[in-house]
């Protein structure tokens, strides 16, 4: 009987591991292949739900939990949280001794997770590269973590394209389609009655799914962002809120307290929650009319189901949409007379035939047979790739 290849998979957020959880279960089943779970981050924190519990739920054993959450909202405490989050990962691979880590798109725990890995000499497979959002420090993040990365998986041959002109091996680059669309194949989804039901919360006649995240290389303050987005909300006074805690970000602490300053002026109205899960989640994209911010779950999951979403400023700038995807500025009125667009009869029928650039729910079984075809130690080594 072979030796299992342990694969160590660092996660941080909700909707990270959200996205992560079917190849999670795929290389869980696999003879030849072990699976180590790293939680950390907003997983860990109270502040966020306490989402590490979802992990366990799902069946799931985390071999390391490491606290590296500094409080605070400014680029000072994310700056020394990294910090934290280097040390811990250091000593945890040390602890693991795998023989692949892999991480998924642009965080800055799976940065810090990929540094203590290349030092250690352990190769990493990266999910989600070659992607551009120029909004946030994520696109820096993302394309650096590339560099580190021996292996790579992307969403479609556009991104292949972009992680090849880093100067990587076209070998080692395959288009997988995004995992996070297995899920919805895979995931029983609640009908409308039992995901309201589960919620405490009626979702209408017409209901929006909110996420906002900080821009985190925006001038404006996000609050301000935020305050133009709940004076647009308040146009369609007869649609039901459900609005999700953006992540860790600076000034992300700010935004939770204006969304529940928000949530308890109209109760009746607005529901909050800090962490959905991810079956609530997908639920929710199916069964609501809108998914309105700038999390890239309205430009990735959301075609899949055929609901329209308003994407907000340039957190996502320059990130391949599908038609469903309605672009916007943060004044209340373009947002506005982005919703309006979306509500259109003609929209949604557009919504409905469009087909979804990130794949079509086959990544996790490519995935998984490139981890059993690959041998660690043969990808330590990166030799440069010159496109010319």
């Amino acid at each position: 009987m072979p030796v299992s290849k342990k694969i160590c998979v660092v996660t941080g957020t909700r909707a990270e591991y959200g996205l992560l959880c079917s190849l999670m279960h795929e290389i869980n089943s696999c003879q030849e292949l072990e699976l180590q779970i790293v939680a950390t981050a907003m997983h860990l924190s109270p502040e966020f739900g306490l989402t590490y519990q979802q992990i366990e739920a799902d069946g799931f054993v985390i071999d390391e939990k490491i606290e590296m959450l500094v409080s605070g909202d400014t680029a000072v405490s994310i700056t020394k949280s990294m910090g934290l989050g280097l040390i811990g990962l250091a000593d945890a691979l040390d602890r693991l001794q795998p023989d692949l880590l892999l991480l998924l798109g642009d965080r800055t725990e799976a940065m810090v997770a990929a540094q203590a890995a290349m030092v250690a000499k352990v190769p990493i497979v990266h999910l989600h590269g070659g992607e551009v959002t120029e909004g946030a420090i994520d696109e820096s993040i993302r394309h650096a973590i590339t560099k580190m990365s021996s292996l790579h998986f992307v969403a479609n041959e556009q991104f292949r394209q972009r992680v090849i002109q880093l100067g990587e091996q076209p070998g080692r680059v395959i288009v997988s389609g995004a995992p996070g669309i297995d899920n919805i194949q895979r995931l029983p989804l609640l009908p409308r009655d039992e995901l309201e039901k589960s919620l405490d919360f009626s979702l209408g006649k017409t209901c929006f799914l909110v996420t906002y995240h900080p821009v985190t290389l925006a001038q404006n303050p996000a609050s301000n962002s935020m305050a133009n987005l709940f004076q647009a909300l308040d146009r369609f006074p007869d649609a039901q809120v459900v609005i999700t805690y953006p992540n860790s970000d600076a000034e992300g602490r700010q935004l939770i307290t204006q969304i529940n300053d928000y949530a308890a002026s109209q109760p009746e109205r607005v529901m909050v929650s800090a962490s959905l899960g991810q079956l609530r989640y997908l639920s929710a994209l199916k069964q609501v009319d809108l998914v309105i911010g700038n999390s890239s779950s309205g430009l990735i999951e959301a075609p899949s189901f055929g609901t329209p979403t308003i994407n907000i400023g340039d957190r996502q700038k320059g990130r391949l949409t599908a038609s469903s995807v309605i672009s916007c500025d943060e004044s209340t009125d373009s947002i506005v007379a982005a919703i309006d667009t979306g509500l259109s009869a003609e929209y949604r029928a557009l919504a409905q035939s469009t087909a979804n650039p990130y794949g079509d729910g086959n990544a996790v079984s490519t995935i998984v047979r490139k981890l059993q075809q690959a041998v660690p130690k043969s990808l330590i080594r990166k030799p440069f790739y010159d496109i010319d």
